[in-house]
């Protein structure tokens, strides 16, 4: 019986620590795979500097905000939608449709701006979208999107900023 404490015990204190060091994204995408490496690198303390609170936790700890929160789940103008991390365009309003989930949804990036990574969080796994450039986190993917692709870019509103295009 006690064995059995004392592994319930360290495996506990060993999810706590991957918890902690942020290691649980690199275990769900895959232990032993080499880490992506992007174009922009900055120091967390710049991350912090450069983002809202609420930004950095969606982008640089994938949170996720409250849907129907985001003022660009409502905006219908012509424009681009861009990383707010690092100004990346990543998708063109063309591709914008009204998914009902409370979330800017897309059909489809503009094309070299994103990333995907496989993620096992929640117990399920799904398609993490992250920017190309910068890797912040921006949403998932989802194979229930209209057509022509068929997939909806389900989108945190903070992860972008809304450019409208010139008349």
């Amino acid at each position: 019986m006690g064995s059995r404490r004392r592994f319930l015990l360290s495996g506990g204190a060993a999810v706590a620590a991957l918890a902690v060091t942020g290691g649980w994204r690199a275990l769900a995408a895959g232990a032993g795979k080499p880490a992506e490496v992007f174009e922009v690198v900055k120091t967390d303390a710049q991350w912090r500097q450069l983002l809202t609170p609420a930004q950095y936790d969606v982008l640089r700890h994938e949170g996720t905000e409250r849907p129907y929160s985001s003022p660009l789940n409502d905006e219908h103008r012509a424009g681009v939608f861009a990383c707010a991390g690092c100004q990346l365009d990543l998708f063109s309003s063309r591709t914008k449709f009204d998914s009902h989930t409370g979330w800017p949804s897309f059909w489809a990036p503009l094309e070299h701006a994103v990333g995907t990574t496989e993620d096992r969080s929640f117990g399920v796994t799904r398609t993490e979208v992250h920017c190309r450039r910068c890797g912040g986190h921006l949403g998932h993917v989802f194979d229930d999107g209209p057509r022509p692709t068929g997939l909806r870019y389900c989108m945190n509103g903070l992860a972008m900023t809304f450019r409208p295009q010139a008349a």
